[in-house]
């Protein structure tokens, strides 16, 4: 398929540039698959489209303050998102700088006392069209880095949320750019589709007898990369750290083998369980690297239901939902969102795919 059928246009004022007042005000989109039937919402009634035994899988992923703003010795600004610590105090970073980026140079953030090193260069191939240079920095301080980005960090929010962070704004980003189960520190990005929740719509479902299980997928940075290729069966993510602890595992398993409903709260939910096999009484691998690209034409296994938000044009995320609904339900529901004013990306409104 050509990376030119997952694009559509979308006016700016749809993109959201703050979260709402409440997280379950957000409109709530409803595709039915089996009729090709749109239906509208709030997200406050998303319980209601749930049964007894259903099992609602959630990402616990927490977002890390990995942005920072520094300073070279020659007074230019340094944009820093760090993605990987490889070992204390050495990290993978993306960095935009108005120069070039020497190793040995140093760069200072603020009146922290706290500096950097770039120490080499990152061959990850990882990169976006904010973040070119790929390098490896260590701090030097020996404090955790726990208390490093406490102390210099900001909330990474993604490029097209045009406002200033380090304002008074981004103490609400702290809050609501994390699901309020988010508990596994690690993502450089929000798990969206979880921001809706809240813990009376949580309980509201287990009042319902739905199960939840919890799975991690510490969003990294390939969700800024780009599909650059003409046909997208060209293109290869980047593998991100999965883990499902025991008891998830376990009522992932039973699930499957009792037919029941299982319905992945966001793309990297769905990834994950995707990512999983499950031989006889065992859910195999329980940890490690997913790469895995869903795309039209993949056979879903275990994933019943999804929710998620509404996507870039062109990204990895559109062409899963793609794979999920199918383009012309999916093509159906992004005019439908665009004429009746949906919120779109991070801060926006859902969707449910039944």
């Amino acid at each position: 398929m050509k990376l030119s059928e997952f694009n559509y246009h979308l006016p700016k004022d749809l993109i959201a540039q703050h979260p709402l007042s409440s997280r379950d005000n957000s409109r709530l989109m409803i595709l039915d698959r089996k009729n090709s039937s749109i239906n509208h919402n709030t997200f406050s009634n998303f319980p209601d489209y749930f049964y007894k035994g259903d099992l609602l899988v959630l990402n616990n992923t927490k977002v890390f303050p990995a942005k920072l703003i520094g300073k070279k010795n020659t007074g230019g600004k340094v944009e820093i998102l760090l993605t990987q610590e490889i070992e204390p105090g050495i990290w993978k970073a993306m960095i935009k700088s108005s120069g070039k980026l020497k190793e040995n140079t140093e760069i200072t953030f603020s009146l922290s006392g706290v500096s950097a090193v770039i120490v080499g260069k990152d061959k990850s191939n990882l990169s976006d069209e904010e973040y070119r240079a790929q390098r490896l920095i260590q701090f030097d301080s020996k404090e955790s880095a726990k208390k490093i980005l406490d102390k210099v960090g900001l909330i990474p929010l993604p490029p097209y949320i045009k406002r200033n962070q380090g304002k008074p704004s981004s103490i609400l980003d702290k809050e609501r750019y994390q699901t309020v189960y988010a508990s596994k520190v690690g993502a450089i990005a929000a798990p969206t589709a979880g921001l809706h929740f809240t813990e009376d719509i949580l309980s509201r479902l287990k009042k319902k007898g739905v199960e939840i299980a919890e799975v991690t997928l510490h969003v990294g940075a390939g969700t800024f990369k780009p599909v650059k290729t003409e046909f997208i069966e060209q293109h290869s993510m980047d593998p991100e750290y999965f883990e499902i602890d025991p008891p998830s595992a376990k009522k992932i398993k039973k699930a499957v083998l009792e037919k029941r409903r299982i319905i992945g709260a966001g793309t990297t939910s769905s990834r994950t369980i995707e990512s999983i096999n499950i031989e006889g009484n065992t859910v195999n691998p329980l940890r490690g690297r997913t790469d895995l690209f869903i795309y039209p034409g993949f056979n879903f296994r275990f994933v019943n239901a999804l929710l998620t938000n509404f996507h870039l044009p062109g990204s990895t995320l559109l062409m899963l939902v793609y794979a999920f609904a199918g383009k012309n339900l999916t093509q159906k529901a992004y005019r439908e969102a665009i004429e009746k004013k949906y919120r779109f990306y991070s801060y926006g409104d859902a969707m449910l795919i039944l």
